[in-house]
């Protein structure tokens, strides 16, 4: 059994914006700078990494993040494959897409993640995702 989740967002960025983010900006958001291949079109494979403050042992720990782009609609809609390791979707190759719809003076983002292969898995990605959302917003507006 596969485990999905779906979140939504009201965001000040325009669609346009939010498209280019998700397509060729992960490294303005997201991701480590220096780090992101991506072409951003269909069938194309892209990497980046995120890191996060080492533990006890003081070593940064590096999260390389894996996918292809499956479905794009210009400044409507992507749909990509994502796959991290541990602490991530454990290997298991996911499929995020992300809608699109103007709405007010910037963009309702819908975001649906499925393919987990557990609850867990799950759970910390449905945590996770709200917080990503509301950087990719500030970080594309200016507002951080």
């Amino acid at each position: 059994m596969a485990f999905s989740l779906k979140v939504e967002r009201q965001m000040d960025a325009a669609p346009e914006v939010l498209f280019q983010a998700w397509t060729k900006q992960f490294d303005r958001w997201f991701a480590a700078p220096g780090s992101v291949i991506m072409q951003g079109q269909v069938n194309t494979v892209f990497f980046f990494e995120t890191t996060s403050p080492g533990g006890t042992d003081g070593v940064e720990r590096r999260h390389p993040h894996y996918g292809r782009f499956i479905r794009l609609e210009q400044d409507r809609l992507v749909e990509l494959t994502w796959v991290t390791g541990e602490g991530g979707t454990g290997g298991a190759e996911t499929i995020v897409t992300v809608e699109l719809v103007p709405r007010n003076s910037g963009t309702l983002l819908s975001l649906t993640h499925t393919g987990f292969y557990n609850e867990d898995s799950r759970n910390a990605h449905e945590q996770a995702w709200p917080f990503v959302l509301e950087q990719l917003d500030k970080k594309m507006t200016g507002n951080s």
